[in-house]
Protein backbone atom coordinates (compact mmCIF):
# COMPACT_ATOMS: atom_id res chain seq x y z
CA UNK A 1 0.00 0.00 0.00
CA UNK A 2 2.91 2.30 0.65
CA UNK A 3 4.33 1.87 -2.84
CA UNK A 4 1.10 2.76 -4.67
CA UNK A 5 1.46 6.14 -6.42
CA UNK A 6 -0.41 8.99 -4.71
CA UNK A 7 -2.71 9.47 -7.74
CA UNK A 8 -3.38 5.76 -8.41
CA UNK A 9 -7.12 6.11 -7.69
CA UNK A 10 -7.50 9.61 -9.18
CA UNK A 11 -7.86 8.44 -12.82
CA UNK A 12 -11.05 6.98 -14.35
CA UNK A 13 -9.03 4.37 -16.28
CA UNK A 14 -6.28 2.22 -14.87
CA UNK A 15 -2.72 2.91 -15.95
CA UNK A 16 -0.97 0.07 -17.82
CA UNK A 17 1.25 -2.18 -15.73
CA UNK A 18 5.02 -1.68 -16.08
CA UNK A 19 5.49 -5.31 -17.09
CA UNK A 20 2.76 -5.21 -19.80
CA UNK A 21 5.32 -4.55 -22.56
CA UNK A 22 7.47 -7.59 -21.73
CA UNK A 23 7.67 -10.85 -23.69
CA UNK A 24 4.41 -12.84 -23.45
CA UNK A 25 6.03 -15.67 -21.41
CA UNK A 26 7.32 -13.21 -18.82
CA UNK A 27 3.99 -11.37 -18.83
CA UNK A 28 2.03 -14.60 -18.17
CA UNK A 29 4.48 -15.79 -15.54
CA UNK A 30 4.19 -12.48 -13.64
CA UNK A 31 0.40 -12.60 -13.97
CA UNK A 32 0.17 -16.16 -12.59
CA UNK A 33 2.54 -15.51 -9.67
CA UNK A 34 0.80 -12.23 -8.82
CA UNK A 35 -2.64 -13.91 -8.79
CA UNK A 36 -1.36 -16.77 -6.62
CA UNK A 37 -0.04 -14.27 -4.08
CA UNK A 38 -3.40 -12.49 -4.21
CA UNK A 39 -5.27 -15.71 -3.40
CA UNK A 40 -2.89 -16.46 -0.52
CA UNK A 41 -3.39 -12.96 0.93
CA UNK A 42 -7.17 -13.26 0.70
CA UNK A 43 -7.16 -16.65 2.45
CA UNK A 44 -4.85 -15.31 5.16
CA UNK A 45 -7.04 -12.22 5.54
CA UNK A 46 -10.15 -14.35 5.96
CA UNK A 47 -8.35 -16.34 8.66
CA UNK A 48 -7.31 -13.09 10.36
CA UNK A 49 -10.95 -12.06 10.68
CA UNK A 50 -11.22 -14.61 13.51
CA UNK A 51 -7.54 -14.71 14.47
CA UNK A 52 -5.43 -11.75 15.60
CA UNK A 53 -4.28 -9.55 12.73
CA UNK A 54 -5.39 -6.99 10.17
CA UNK A 55 -7.84 -9.18 8.28
CA UNK A 56 -9.61 -6.52 6.21
CA UNK A 57 -6.38 -4.85 5.19
CA UNK A 58 -4.85 -8.21 4.21
CA UNK A 59 -7.92 -9.06 2.14
CA UNK A 60 -7.68 -5.67 0.44
CA UNK A 61 -4.02 -6.27 -0.43
CA UNK A 62 -4.97 -9.67 -1.87
CA UNK A 63 -7.67 -8.05 -4.01
CA UNK A 64 -5.13 -5.52 -5.26
CA UNK A 65 -2.91 -8.38 -6.43
CA UNK A 66 -5.67 -10.28 -8.28
CA UNK A 67 -6.71 -9.55 -11.87
CA UNK A 68 -10.39 -9.70 -12.81
CA UNK A 69 -12.81 -7.61 -14.91
CA UNK A 70 -14.05 -4.52 -13.09
CA UNK A 71 -11.26 -4.69 -10.54
CA UNK A 72 -10.26 -1.04 -10.78
CA UNK A 73 -13.83 0.18 -10.17
CA UNK A 74 -14.13 -2.24 -7.25
CA UNK A 75 -10.84 -0.99 -5.77
CA UNK A 76 -11.93 2.62 -6.07
CA UNK A 77 -15.24 1.87 -4.34
CA UNK A 78 -13.58 -0.18 -1.58
CA UNK A 79 -10.85 2.37 -0.83
CA UNK A 80 -13.48 5.06 -0.21
CA UNK A 81 -14.77 3.33 2.94
CA UNK A 82 -13.62 5.50 5.86
CA UNK A 83 -12.05 2.64 7.85
CA UNK A 84 -10.07 1.33 4.89
CA UNK A 85 -9.04 4.83 3.83
CA UNK A 86 -7.85 5.73 7.36
CA UNK A 87 -5.85 2.51 7.69
CA UNK A 88 -4.10 3.01 4.36
CA UNK A 89 -3.35 6.66 5.05
CA UNK A 90 -1.98 5.70 8.46
CA UNK A 91 0.36 3.14 6.87
CA UNK A 92 1.48 5.67 4.28
CA UNK A 93 2.09 8.30 6.96
CA UNK A 94 4.24 5.89 8.98
CA UNK A 95 6.31 5.25 5.85
CA UNK A 96 6.69 8.98 5.17
CA UNK A 97 4.44 8.97 2.09
CA UNK A 98 1.61 11.32 1.17
CA UNK A 99 -2.03 10.18 1.57
CA UNK A 100 -3.86 8.86 -1.49
CA UNK A 101 -5.72 11.32 -3.74
CA UNK A 102 -9.19 10.48 -5.10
Amino acid sequence: MVRIPVDYFAEKQRQPAPWAQQHFVIRWLVLIVKNLFGIVFIVLGLAMLVLPGQGLLTIFIGILLLNFPGKYRFERRLIRYPGVHRAIDWLRKRAGREPLIF
